[in-house]
């Protein structure tokens, strides 16, 4: 519908007065309405920079929202606390042809926590603006002014807002008023863009316009890792009273460690006590430290707390030991207080969280990077990663949040960077194995079992936690390509030790098969049948990616029906190529009362340009055609 727009208002606009205001729909070029849910009119930062001690920030942001799914770009909220201060925020609303419709002053913003449940974070609040649009579209002006003390975390700047939002108007510029302020700029992503920067005296300004808007392709990188960015970092600057002059990532972490972790270990006699107890008798580090996890885990609950709003230094151990919670950094800071207890050597760290990979910059080093934190225990020349807000994870087993990613490890010597555990391929592993007898109606019972490893074990051990109803619910949508299903029996064994999950299902369905006369036509994928096949594309724009890759196997014993015979098998499938390899094999038993399929499809992770786009679809396209592949079933005596 909002390619409509520009043709309802040509209409329109003859039996409305002439409009002079900025924000008028008519005055957007169409190229920034294409493939957009949102255009940003105007994205107007100024950071200044007073001293060490005192920072400002202005913001002017002007959204023209096109549809429902553009309401989320105006990013009409921000956050605050003792050491951010809001002196002014407002917003106006502006109908589709610039009329002002509403001015939304302070007192009309919701002020709220920004954590619930958390009296630990009671200085943590954000300002919001509750608007329901009536139509669109329409035009949100949002300003505000923020000052702080704090002046290592400069803003980064985006000149795109997301997929599918385009920019007609952005600026950025940074105000020093002393040499020794002057901040470093990386720029990424921004050869593509028509952008400007001028660098004269003590002021740095960057301006662009015209960005179309980027549509996402299935396959394709994050956003983040694409977009036209600027990566702003401090040399000289104070947070929380802590003055800092820092110039790689080994400074960075000895700031923090010699200030900001500084003395917040500390735990009452009592719990250090409690912490030798559980680990009396134990001489192995690692094994030390999977006791005291599993104390955390079932002892302290997770709160989330953003590390901008919450700031960078944790809430201190003894007072998470007495709360029983804590965001990321009060529980990390807590197990690492506990683990020095048992005399094990823990490291904070920080990582940008998320299913998306995203690496801190080898280059770069600014409080910026970094939006969750884990610790790092050093064991044998290694590190055995823990995140201590899960509950369920095992000790050691990270998931896809903050896997394979180079993160900041801070140490007494400094920061380092390394990368977190990464579950390769072959290590992403889920073994199918079935035994099941087909009725010459068509219908099926099996016994299934299926065992996961490394994220696809991240993608199914949650079911153990899961209610009946919620768990039949699952394998109804897994197996949706088997009708009228019936889960009649589940178990589960979650081996926390080896990480491995193993499922056994008892089952059955009516109708699975086709009946064609005398044949039954059967489709043998019954368990594992992937029928994906990435998005076609007639001009693909954005390079492949592969983030994870994974191996399936699969064996299927299956039980002819009496009074039947097997007429045609599927032809038997090898596939090798650079994205991966599938296989496919069926054969009748040594009695002839059974047919035996074994199936495997492996895909690798990678990066691959654009150009290999449609070859790994076709390998996918491929491999689905041949899950779906049938054996006929004939009468013996018809």
């Amino acid at each position: 519908m909002r390619f409509l727009f520009p043709i309802c208002f040509l209409f329109l606009c003859h039996f409305l007065p002439a409009q002079d205001s900025t924000y008028t729909i008519l005055s957007l070029d169409k190229a920034l309405t294409e493939n957009a849910n949102a255009v940003v009119r105007l994205d107007d930062m100024v950071v200044e920079l007073f001293s060490k001690r005192e920072m400002s920030i202005k913001l002017t942001r002007v959204v023209t929202v096109l549809n429902k799914l553009g309401n989320k770009h105006t990013h009409t909220s921000i956050g605050y606390n003792n050491s951010i201060k809001v002196k002014h925020v407002q917003a106006v609303i502006y109908d589709a042809f610039g009329n002002e419709m509403d001015k939304i002053k302070r007192k009309d913003f919701r002020d709220v926590s920004a954590v619930s449940g958390g009296t630990l974070y009671s200085d943590s609040r954000v300002l919001y603006m509750e608007y329901t649009p009536v139509q669109y579209p329409y035009t949100v002006e949002f300003t505000y002014e923020v000052s702080t003390q704090n002046t290592g975390n400069i803003p980064s700047w985006y000149f795109l807002d997301g997929f599918l939002v385009s920019t007609e108007e952005s600026k950025y510029t940074i105000v020093y008023n002393a040499p020794g302020l002057k901040p470093i700029i990386k720029e990424k992503n921004i050869s593509g863009i028509d952008v400007s920067k001028t660098d004269v005296g003590n002021k740095i300004s960057y301006k662009a316009s015209h960005i179309e808007a980027i549509r996402k392709e299935n396959l394709s990188p994050s956003f983040g890792k694409i977009a036209p960015k600027l990566l702003v970092r401090a040399i000289n600057f104070n947070h929380e009273g802590y003055d800092a002059s820092v110039q790689n990532w080994k400074d960075v972490g000895l700031w923090m460690h010699d200030n900001l972790l500084k003395d917040r270990g500390v735990l009452p006699e009592a719990t250090k006590e409690k912490a030798r107890s559980l680990v009396k008798g134990v001489t192995d580090n690692l094994e030390k430290a999977k006791l005291i996890y599993e104390y955390v885990q079932k002892n302290t609950r997770y709160i989330s707390v953003q590390v901008g709003i919450g700031g960078l230094q944790p809430i201190s151990a003894i007072d998470v030991d007495r709360v029983k919670y804590g965001d990321c950094k009060g529980l990390s800071n807590y197990t690492k207080a506990l683990l020095n207890a048992v005399d094990v050597p823990a490291y904070y760290t920080h990582v940008e969280s998320g299913r998306d990979k995203v690496d801190f910059e080898d280059d770069f080093a600014d409080l910026g990077q970094g939006d969750h934190v884990i610790l790092a225990i050093p064991y044998n020349d290694t590190y055995y990663w823990i995140d201590c807000t899960s509950q369920i994870h095992p000790f050691g087993f990270i998931g896809d949040f903050t896997d394979g990613r180079k993160v900041l490890v801070i140490t007494p010597q400094g920061g380092e960077l390394a990368t977190t555990a990464s579950y390769l391929n072959e290590e992403n592993r889920q073994k199918t194995s079935a035994s099941c007898s087909l009725n010459s109606d068509g219908g099926i019972k099996a016994e299934v079992l299926i065992n996961t490893e490394g994220i696809q074990y991240d993608n199914r051990f949650y079911l153990e936690d899961k209610t009946n109803d919620d768990v039949i619910k699952h394998y109804k949508n897994y197996w949706s390509n088997i009708n009228n299903l019936s889960v009649k029996e589940h178990t589960f064994k979650n081996d926390r030790e080896d990480i491995v999950f193993t499922e056994t299902v008892s089952l059955s369905a009516t109708n699975y098969a086709t009946k064609s006369g005398d044949r039954i036509l059967f489709t043998l994928n019954v368990f594992n049948n992937n029928g994906y096949v990435p998005n076609r594309y007639r001009n693909r724009k954005m390079p492949l990616e592969i983030q994870r890759g994974f191996l399936d196997e699969d064996e299927l014993t299956l039980q002819l029906p009496e009074g039947y015979q097997v007429e045609a098998l599927p032809e038997e499938k090898n596939i090798k190529n650079e994205f991966g390899a599938y296989s496919m094999s069926a054969s009748l038993s040594e009695d002839g009362k059974a047919v035996v399929y074994k199936r495997s499809l492996f895909v690798k992770e990678g990066a691959y340009p654009k150009e290999k786009y449609d070859s790994y679809r076709d390998f996918r396209r491929t491999t689905a055609r041949a899950d779906n592949a049938q054996m006929v079933l004939v009468k013996s005596n018809p």
